[in-house]
């Protein structure tokens, strides 16, 4: 079921507290559905990175900080494919645009970073 549409906005939180860690947050549907990456976006195709997630937020979390919880980046995402395994989408960033791949392992999730970036644009 490949298809290329915008989808929505994203934020990547940068959490301080409890543990450092961030949430990355993808609007769809009228909230922001959450996974929360304890290591960060994976910038290496070779390393993944555990994604759980966590419950939907209000749409206006988007823009929320306080003095433990800033904005890393946000933007816009697009969605390429999905199944009820996998969700392969590219977040248009302040810096630049990634593809990666959201993979249900379960009860957890593993954020991986697309080999192939084209299209990622």
């Amino acid at each position: 079921m490949a298809r290329d549409r915008t989808s929505g906005r994203f934020v990547l939180h940068d959490h301080r507290k409890p543990r450092p860690h961030f949430d990355l947050r993808l609007e769809e549907g009228g909230v922001l559905r959450s996974w929360a990456v304890p290591r960060g976006l994976p910038d290496d195709p070779a390393r993944n990175r555990l994604a759980v997630a966590v419950p939907d937020h209000d749409v206006d979390h988007l823009t929320y900080t306080d003095a433990d919880k800033s904005i890393a980046d946000f933007g816009t995402w697009e969605e390429h494919d999905r199944n009820e395994r996998r969700l392969v989408f590219t977040l248009h960033g302040q810096r630049d645009a990634r593809r990666y791949a959201l993979i249900r392992t379960g009860s957890d999730w593993l954020l991986h970073l697309m080999k192939d970036q084209s299209g990622a644009t």
